[in-house]
């Protein structure tokens, strides 16, 4: 879709999901590159219950259910644009109609190497009364986990004791592209969602420099299949997995076994998230929403855009959190990171400047994308107007990706190659 003044693009998930405009110049030639499912109608109760009532693989809850004694359903954080409160209530009527009571189900959040959840931020996941309800904790990767063997790649599989323990295993999510996995979702609940540091950090480390793994990359993607064959030595039964609109609304729902329902939902995901790409740009605007505590995941699918002499990548990342705590992939001091933490000592080679674009500064969440000092900042539009209009006039050729952490563009070069990121 082709604009030439303003862009409305979706802000503040979590915090009341308000939009803001962006403005160009009316002689700039200005691309919105949406994605094929973005505006796709939110799913209503009847196809909610169609979905718990229809699993792929597996038996239904309530009937996978009956006869268990203790239950662990699983959620993703506040990293995650899940709307979890919006399924859970129909996962609890399952277990409740094959008797499984409150005082035998714990929820677990899956942060895997995220920071935890404080009680704000289960509140906003998972609805006003589930604290009070239910016994809900945060997954610790350093310590309560149990070593469950090695994988077939040789990735040691220790996974959070609590959830060992329960001999029913649910996990509720979603599935958008992904820069490792090919595909959020299904076994990501488990690897790494409620795995140790050591299996996360080798199952990154050891896989994740693969050929077969990228955003979009699915079938024949090591990472993802070895995550798949942890979650199966935990014993995960089941998973609740969902598409969602540019508003966060669940628009497809997938239950069942969660290599099976997964495969079926990334058949329909492939278009869902997919926008076309245009190449040879003086600009991309990545706009941040879904993750926007999480704008590593922006660079890999915006600077393909730029042209090879050079250009400029704007980063618009509005969170009132700053950036997420990753003990694994973020930095702790000026040159000490995580164990997936690598010094990032340039940024793409056709990216002349980096422009951080957030009413709420956060100086070391640059670490994300490059050197401190290599990354420009600015608290509004305006600013980022101004700075744009001086380097380029009236001449522009500008890219405009609605949620650079949930769409990708299967037309892009394969080779990432240049970029530190």
């Amino acid at each position: 879709m082709k604009s030439s003044r303003t862009v409305q693009l979706p802000q503040m998930a979590w915090y009341g999901d308000t939009p803001i405009d962006i403005d160009f110049p009316d002689s700039w030639d200005v691309t919105v590159c949406r994605a094929g499912g973005q505006s796709a109608p939110a799913l209503d109760d009847a196809g909610i219950r169609s979905a718990f009532a229809n699993p792929i693989g597996t038996k239904t809850i309530r009937e996978l259910a009956r006869g268990k004694k203790e239950v662990v359903i699983l959620f993703d954080d506040l990293t995650r644009a899940t709307p979890v409160h919006a399924m859970l209530p129909y996962v609890l009527e399952e277990l409740a109609q094959a008797g499984i009571t409150d005082e035998h189900i714990r929820l677990i959040a899956a942060v895997g190497a995220h920071g935890a959840m404080n009680g704000l931020c289960i509140r906003k996941k998972l609805g006003e009364e589930a604290m009070e309800r239910f016994l809900i904790y945060n997954h610790n990767p350093y310590e309560f986990c149990t070593p469950l063997g090695s994988t077939s790649r040789g990735v040691p599989v220790v996974v959070n004791s609590e959830v060992m323990r329960c001999d029913l295993k649910i996990g509720i999510g979603s599935i958008v592209p992904h820069p490792l996995a090919g595909f959020g979702g299904g076994a990501k609940i488990i690897l790494p969602g409620v795995a140790s540091a050591e299996t996360i950090s080798v199952n990154h480390n050891k896989l994740g420099s693969s050929p077969t793994v990228d955003v979009g990359k699915y079938e024949g993607n090591i990472a993802r299949a070895d995550m798949e064959e942890t979650a199966r030595m935990a014993g995960l039964d089941v998973k609740v997995d969902a598409l969602l609109n540019l508003k966060r609304e669940v628009t497809a729902l997938y239950v069942g076994d969660f290599v099976e329902e997964h495969r079926e939902a990334v058949k329909v995901a492939k278009t869902h998230y997919a926008a076309d790409f245009v190449p040879d740009c003086d600009i991309v605007i990545a706009n941040c929403y879904f993750k926007a505590n999480e704008v590593t995941l922006a660079p890999r699918v915006s600077h393909p855009f730029l042209k090879s002499s050079g250009g400029d990548m704007v980063f618009i990342a509005i969170t009132p959190e700053g950036q997420m705590t990753h003990y694994l992939g973020r930095t702790f001091g000026r040159n000490m990171g995580g164990r997936t933490w690598f010094e990032r000592a340039m940024l793409p080679q056709n990216t002349r400047r980096l422009t951080i674009m957030s009413p709420y500064p956060d100086k070391v969440g640059a670490d994300w994308t490059g050197p401190y000092d290599k990354v420009n900042r600015a608290r509004t539009w305006t600013e980022v107007r101004s700075m744009l209009e001086k380097t380029y006039g009236k001449k522009a050729k500008v890219a405009v990706i609605p949620d650079a952490t949930s769409q990708y563009f299967p037309g892009e070069p394969a080779a990432r190659s240049e970029t530190a990121l």
